[in-house]
């Protein structure tokens, strides 16, 4: 069986795709930026710590761990080109990546190929974590009311244009009027952004898909008990999911969290 070696950056999700993996007799190894690394997060488990300014001191890591395959996961900062070793290895991501405007779906995609080049196999853990994924039409006790499903279709319309630029993944409906499109400041800032905005009626919904032209095995759409927690706080009725293709962080305390505050989290398809 491969050595896989996930590239982790911060929050939840490297661990949860890793202990899903390892609890199916993969071998999985650790490759954590420094900055995002907790000890209590990581216990028991093998871990390396790497640094983005070498791309030749992360090839070399990976070398020395027999790594046959990669998975890169986690929030990760794009860095200035300005604190960059710049190794020749390092120049070359550098020319490649840094100097290029694209976005991060792009980034991503790159970066994928600059491992692939270097001799790395991409893993698509994906398709070996399906339970991580919202896959059923209704995870909550709790189901959209006909206004949040108005809501919803207002929400797929749009989608279909906004979705196809590499802008974000995320939006917020309320009386069938868009309050916001998600942009630099991610799906929480734009819950929190939005609240402000509405007015009387319904309570509004969260909608969240991948893009139309997102990799889906490496920028995956996640909410988790952090999202849960502002739609609780920011009033909304809940929120949609893309079906199978977005993933849900801790998913049972996930679930039970929406079903404690009242919320919904269900899923659907988007206009193809």
């Amino acid at each position: 069986m491969n050595n896989i070696g996930i590239i982790a950056g911060g929050g939840k999700l490297p661990i949860t795709i890793g202990n899903n993996l390892i609890k199916k007799n993969f071998k999985v190894y650790f490759f954590v930026i420094e900055e995002f690394f907790n000890i209590l997060n990581y216990k028991d488990l093998d871990v390396t710590l790497i640094n983005l300014k070498s791309a030749k001191k992360i090839i070399e890591s990976l070398q020395a761990k027999n790594i046959d395959s990669i998975i890169m996961a986690g929030n990760i900062k794009r860095p200035s080109i300005t604190d960059l070793s710049f190794d020749f290895q390092t120049f070359k991501l550098a020319k490649n990546l840094l100097l290029n405007k694209t976005g991060d779906n792009s980034l991503l995609v790159s970066i994928k190929k600059y491992f692939m080049d270097n001799g790395f196999d991409y893993f698509d853990w994906k398709e070996h974590c399906p339970e991580l994924f919202a896959n059923n039409d209704n995870l909550t006790q709790f189901k959209p009311t006909r206004k949040a499903r108005e809501n919803l279709k207002k929400a797929l319309s749009i989608f279909k244009s906004f979705g196809e630029i590499d802008v974000g993944q995320s939006m917020i409906i309320q009386n069938q009027i868009v309050l916001g499109l998600e942009a630099v400041e991610g799906t929480d800032g734009l819950m929190i952004r939005c609240k402000d905005y509405k007015k009387s009626g319904d309570k509004g919904i969260l909608v969240k898909f991948s893009k139309y032209n997102q990799s889906n095995l490496l920028d995956i759409p996640t909410i988790g008990e952090k999202t849960v927690k502002l739609l609780k706080d920011c009033d909304y009725e809940g929120v949609y999911l893309e079906k199978d293709s977005c993933l849900i962080i801790d998913k049972k305390k996930t679930l039970d969290l929406a079903n404690q505050y009242k919320v919904f989290i269900s899923t659907c398809n988007k206009i193809e």
